[in-house]
């Protein structure tokens, strides 16, 4: 063959990171020697792959037509290596979960991962739906377990387990516990909410679209436990998963407001490059995936560690 492994993981490493000096320290190369590798690529087929704008370079149309190609072929080719190493093919699996999952979930199934599979290794990025989808769109990652809606057509989307969001408050605030009749009943509240682009403020913001007011959103934040120190603190309403609330609710440190007619149920999804190919390590992620999840019908049902 006229191209080796190394000219397409330098391919690869400059296509994800968008520029020849970011690739050389991800691949520990020399700047040269990254750049000499990549041109000498595109001389030898004499096909760019990059339009270069200044020190940045952007993939043309051959090279988004290669990258699949070049991620699967380093794929199989790590599989090969470890097999002859005399090792099971698991190698290196990146994973993007949406906060809730990530905070709550991911780790955990990592762990069991990592616990099957000594030898193998694994990345957990922690963002919204949006991050995570424009990281899968670049090859960036390998799976995306996500809480929002994904609309791409290059992705694969796949329900997981059902969750729910809940409208809760803190103990103190006087709709602790109530049952309301409709949103409607919680005009001229103040809220704390999710940012836009994530999943959590998709769900709910779908939720009220009939609603005739404007909300009065008083705090956007990143991070669902950041949230729930805000509303205890007695800033607002907040809406996030009763996976991530049902600790607090036990405990009593929050209070939930059930509201009629208010649909927030929602699924969380597992999400992959339709031109992935799905290593032996990506396979056995996602039967971890369903195995820790196969006795509950809602994600706050399923037992974690130590629980009972």
């Amino acid at each position: 063959m006229r191209f080796t492994l190394r000219q397409m993981e330098v391919f690869v490493a400059v296509a994800r990171s968008g520029s020849v000096s970011a690739a050389a320290r991800a691949l520990s190369l020399s700047q040269s020697a990254t750049s000499s590798a990549l041109g000498e690529l595109e001389r030898q087929f004499d096909r760019p792959l990059f339009d270069r704008v200044g020190k940045s370079v952007h993939l043309n149309d051959s090279g988004r037509m290669l990258l699949p190609r070049a991620v699967a072929l380093l794929d199989r080719a790590g599989e090969v290596e470890a097999m002859l190493r005399g090792q099971t093919a698991f190698g290196a699996i990146r994973i993007g979960a949406t906060l809730t999952i990530g905070n709550y979930l991911a780790t955990l199934i990592v762990a069991d991962y990592l616990r099957v599979h000594p030898e193998g290794r694994a990345t957990l990025a922690v963002h919204n739906t949006a991050r995570i989808v424009e990281q899968l769109l670049n090859f960036e990652l390998d799976l995306g377990l996500v809480e929002g809606q994904c609309r791409a057509p290059d992705l694969v989307v796949e329900p997981w387990v059902a969750d729910e969001l809940v409208v809760f408050c803190a103990p103190s605030h006087r709709l602790a516990g109530r049952h309301l009749s409709g949103i409607g009943e919680l005009a001229g509240e103040p809220w704390i909410l999710r940012e836009q682009g994530s999943g959590t403020r998709e769900t709910f913001e779908q939720a009220i679209r009939h609603l005739e007011e404007p909300l009065d959103v008083r705090l956007e934040l990143e991070h669902t436990e950041a949230i729930k120190r805000a509303v205890e603190s007695g800033l607002g309403l907040g809406c996030i998963s009763r996976l991530a609330l049902r600790d607090a609710f036990r405990r009593g440190t929050l209070a939930p407001i059930e509201i009629a007619g208010l649909d927030l149920a929602r699924n969380f999804h597992f999400v992959w490059h339709r031109a992935k190919y799905q290593s032996e390590a990506m396979q056995s992620f996602l039967a971890l995936c369903r195995h820790f999840s196969a006795n509950a019908v809602r994600s706050d049902e399923i037992v974690l560690p130590g629980q009972h």
